[in-house]
């Protein structure tokens, strides 16, 4: 199952947690293209799940996983980072 760094929970929670969206605002992560390697993945803040995602909670961070990114995203660990300009960037590694 995919894991969240703290700075990633951290990231999620404020990108999510703004009084105009509802609280089961997460990050939702889709495959786009092609299922295979060769596919990308995309994110978005998403209301809530869609029929069939995996939900990754972790300290009130949600991220919606559509099911191919689930398959995908299994053994990896999801992190973040904002530079000076407020630019979040998301990596994904590997499971040590």
């Amino acid at each position: 199952m995919l894991t969240l760094t703290d700075s990633a929970v951290q990231v999620i929670r404020t990108v999510t947690s703004q009084p105009e969206l509802s609280p089961q605002t997460g990050l939702r992560i889709a495959t786009q293209g092609q299922t295979e390697e060769t596919g990308t993945l995309s994110l978005a803040v998403a209301e809530g799940p869609q029929a069939g995602d995996e939900i990754v909670e972790e300290h009130g961070a949600r991220v919606y996983l559509e099911p191919d990114a689930a398959t995908i995203l299994d053994e990896m660990t999801l992190d973040a980072s904002v530079d000076e300009n407020g630019d979040v960037t998301f990596r994904l590694a590997e499971q040590t």
